[in-house]
């Protein structure tokens, strides 16, 4: 074998396995010194499973890593750190109630007593030397996403990594969050230091990354240098095949005004309000978009109009018919089977999927049931329509299954969220509410969803798309809501606005009329 003086990692024919599945199979990678190296592939691919070996989450069954040039074992993330190698994970552990400083010590070998004018003064100076903002003495329970994430960042800087693991580092970021942290990564590039950054954003590989490496189905397809790739050649090596990646906005006609949320008040569990006066209307015939960083109050923005928060003032009015029947009815307050006994045709899809949308245990007719088996007659339960249902779900959005008796939960991530939006689908919904839809979704999953709803789009459904992808918001919607801390910062025309200026709104930053206005409304 021939390890290059160069190379911070070789991984040489690396293979990982969990019983009758292989995440891994012979892979080789290589990451060298001083360069940011992007990780591309699909759900599935066996992306994060390598890095966790890497970092010693996970042993390899077999292979050899290699650290800068001499073969290593890493049997956990104590002899991953004693390497260099540090793994910034997509979800935070952080201690709440601790300061920035606490956190970064956290763990590492000391005194008893902590010196923490001693300890605020390195991390102060190790902040500045890649350009982070960070106060630290700051408690985390008090900072915003991109604060915690500088905070994980500088934890594995402070122990001494010089080979970085970053897992979709930008999912919860604002385009100008994501522009700072680029800066820092090429800060840490110059100073030496060697990245993998996973993530699912094209545009951003293309930004940040010196080459990038694909896998596919756990295998290992190859690596491009950045400087000589495109999106289409990038996605046709993650999925084996061309790509359209372009997102269709088709032209509808807007219909009536089914949603008039005025005014909408919530608070969170700490007593703080998650909504704060929140007021907009929702149209047949269009897709509006709600934007806003973490915790701005999406999750409880669509919970409370499906009846399933609780509120503190507001009203929710909800237009349209039943059986012919022109109606009209306030539905804040009501519990979601009081709201289909009044006949109000409204649909939603939650982020946690088999938490609050389907039962992981259960199969695919019994999850469809769950929508219908209130209205069965008589004392036996109708399981042929539900059945029937099941299977022309699996015909008609490509669902990968062994069939409509497999417990839900054994499915994968796309397939999973397949079943939830076909079942709502399939109930013919005047209102369609989707919180994070392709959240952890490959491409192919992420634009079938795209094209569904379109498909409910253009049969003159409100679609309320609670999106985290600004990119994905800006090609898809007709309008997009902005939300900050609970308030609406504005609606806006995405093709009459930038990217940047829906992330100032975001942050609450921009004041400008022109972004502060509803467009279209």
């Amino acid at each position: 074998m021939n390890e290059t003086a160069d190379c911070a990692v070789k991984m040489h024919h690396v293979t990982k396995t969990f019983g009758k599945v292989v995440a891994n199979h012979d892979i080789d990678l290589e990451l060298k010194n001083g360069e940011i190296l992007a990780l591309l592939g699909e759900n599935g691919s066996g992306k994060t499973t390598l890095m966790n070996m890497l970092s010693g989450i996970y042993f390899p069954d077999h292979g050899e890593i290699y650290i800068h040039g001499k073969p290593v074992t890493i049997r956990s993330p104590r002899d991953a750190f004693s390497l260099g190698i540090g793994m910034i994970h997509q979800h935070f552990k952080l201690v709440d109630v601790l300061s920035a400083a606490e956190n970064i010590v956290l763990g590492l070998d000391g005194k008893a007593t902590v010196n923490r004018k001693e300890i605020n003064r390195k991390v102060k100076e190790l902040a500045t030397r890649y350009g982070f903002d960070i106060d630290p003495a700051k408690k985390v329970y008090n900072m915003a996403v991109s604060e915690k994430q500088t905070v994980e960042i500088l934890k594995v800087l402070y122990k001494g990594a010089d080979i970085l693991i970053l897992d979709e580092p930008t999912a919860v970021l604002t385009p100008q969050e994501t522009d700072r942290l680029f800066a820092v990564l090429r800060n840490m590039k110059a100073d030496g230091k060697s990245i993998i950054i996973i993530t699912h954003k094209l545009h951003e590989v293309l930004a940040i990354s010196d080459r990038v490496a694909i896998l596919r189905k756990g295998e290992y397809i190859g690596a491009v240098e950045t400087a000589e790739t495109n999106q289409a050649q990038l996605t046709e090596m993650m999925v084996g095949r061309p790509i359209n990646l372009e997102i269709d906005r088709p032209k509808v006609e807007r219909g009536p005004e089914r949603l008039q949320i005025i005014g909408l008040t919530c608070l969170n569990g700490d007593g703080v309000k998650a909504l704060d006066n929140v007021s907009f209307s929702a149209y047949g015939g269009e897709i509006l978009g709600v934007a806003g960083i973490a915790g701005s109050g999406q999750k409880e923005l669509c919970e409370a109009i499906a009846g399933l928060y609780p509120t503190i003032g507001g009203s929710v009015l909800y237009t349209g018919e039943h059986e012919g029947t022109p109606i009209k009815e306030r539905i804040l307050g009501l519990k979601p089977d009081e709201i289909v006994k009044k006949g109000i045709s409204m649909a939603f899809v939650p982020e946690d999927r088999l938490g609050m949308g389907l039962v992981a245990g259960m199969d695919m007719t019994d999850n469809v049931m769950l929508r219908s088996y209130k209205n069965t007659k008589g004392l036996f339960v109708d399981r042929k329509t539900p059945k029937k249902q099941a299977e022309d779900l699996i015909q008609e959005l490509e669902i990968v299954t062994p069939g409509v008796d497999t417990p839900v939960g054994r499915l994968s991530g796309g397939n999973v969220q397949k079943v939830l939006l076909g079942r709502e689908i399939s109930l013919s919904p005047s209102v369609l509410i989707v919180a994070y839809p392709v959240r952890g979704l490959d491409i192919n999953s992420s634009y079938r969803i795209y094209d569904l709803l379109n498909e409910q789009k253009k049969k003159g459904v409100a679609v309320i798309f609670i999106g985290e992808d600004l990119d994905v918001l800006m090609e898809l919607c007709d309008r997009i809501l902005v939300l900050c801390g609970g308030k609406v910062s504005g609606i806006v025309d995405p093709k009459t606005v930038t990217k940047e200026d829906i992330g100032l709104m975001m942050i609450h930053v921009n004041d400008s009329k022109e972004t502060k206005k509803e467009v279209g409304a």
